[in-house]
């Protein structure tokens, strides 16, 4: 089966429910049946399903609960007010709860069920259910602070402030503000209860005034390095530091644009431009430099995440295809430690040094 890997970043239910996909099925099952779809540019391109999980032993990750509420003339995408955002979370999150029903999922709340769920994997192989620990991606769907207490009863055990653009309690990408007192307030739930912060997505300004407030465990699930891409999504040197020494980790996702520079959405592809998972590694190996060790680094893929084989990674054609991971590090010098340590084991530490 290959090594342990686990993804810090995998938008599950969002596929479930807004690409209307049946993660039960196999890759090409599902793109069979988008093959004469053309609402979104990723149709018929899903690269994630629970089956193709199995086959890169990938039975854990951190899956996410999604929607985005946009004020009035707001150019991106979402739901026009809390409320509906919040509905849809809920949406995501009975999906959720019925693949867990069905014997396909394993949600992860604490330690008690994390040790269960590795023993499990550890006896069953393929045959275990895919654990998850549930994270939110932008906050906006908190309607009030209790919304947020009554998220952590159901098993929320991560949160990202932000998304895209402005919102209610941060500035996220391609946007720069103040997290005002409402992301003041957030944070200090957060911190009670034990949350797991995800910096990802913050902006320059939002990050800055969350690190010099907030003293919580916090990770980047799914972000790379702006010295190689330069955007306002990536890290600089000065933020992967500042992580670092938080004892934070920081997960390499795979959305093209933010692996090489001069992407051009709609226009570059994999074979043109020859994005590949070295490109990965190249982001890897930069944090470890400014490291000085590989203990800050976890997968973090976010395939599927709006986008699929056209604008990801050329040697991914299933989120199986992570298994090619080992062999690619192998010979870029890192030791069999270093390999373990950055397919799992420091999502492993990183969580149950968290949760202890």
């Amino acid at each position: 089966m290959g090594p342990k890997i686990i993804d810090a970043h995998l938008d599950l239910s969002m596929n479930a429910l807004e690409w209307n996909r049946d993660l039960r099925l196999e890759v090409n099952a599902i793109r069979e049946r988008e093959n004469k779809l053309t609402d979104k540019p990723d149709r018929g391109n899903a690269t994630v399903s629970f089956p193709a999980m199995k086959r890169g032993n990938i039975h854990l990750c951190v899956a996410t609960l999604i929607a985005r509420y946009v004020k009035a003339h707001h150019p991106l995408p979402g739901w026009n007010s809390p409320e509906q955002a919040w509905a849809q979370t809920q949406g995501q999150l009975a999906w959720y709860q019925e693949m867990c029903r069905q014997g396909e999922l394993h949600h992860i709340i604490d330690l008690y069920t994390l040790d269960q769920h590795m023993q499990i994997w550890d006896n069953l192989g393929d045959k275990t259910p895919i654990g998850f620990i549930l994270s939110l991606e932008g906050a906006d769907s908190i309607v009030s602070l209790d919304h947020l207490y009554d998220m952590h009863q159901k098993g929320l055990r991560a949160i990202g402030p932000a998304h895209y653009g402005p919102g209610t309690y941060a500035y996220g990408t391609d946007s720069n503000g103040s997290i005002g007192q409402k992301g003041k307030d957030l944070l200090k739930v957060v911190a009670e209860l034990n949350l797991i912060l995800d910096v990802t997505h913050l902006s320059d300004m939002s990050f800055a005034e969350t690190m010099d407030i907030y003293d919580g465990r916090l990770w980047a699930s799914h972000s790379n390095c702006r010295s190689l891409v330069q955007h306002n999504r990536q890290f600089t040197d000065d933020q992967i530091k500042l992580i670092i020494n938080r004892g934070g980790v920081i997960g390499l996702p795979l959305d093209a644009w933010m692996m090489i520079p001069n992407w051009q959405r709609g226009i570059s592809s994999p074979q043109s431009t020859g994005v590949s998972l070295a490109h990965m590694i190249d982001h890897m190996d930069h944090i470890c430099q400014i490291a000085g060790n590989c203990d800050h680094i976890m997968i973090g893929t976010d395939l599927d995440g709006g986008f699929g084989t056209e604008q990801c990674p050329k040697d991914i054609e299933t989120i199986s295809d992570l298994q090619n991971l080992p062999n690619l590090l192998k010979v870029r010098g890192y030791d069999q430690e270093s390999i373990e340590k950055i397919l799992h084991l420091n999502f492993l530490n990183f969580i149950r040094a968290s949760w202890s």
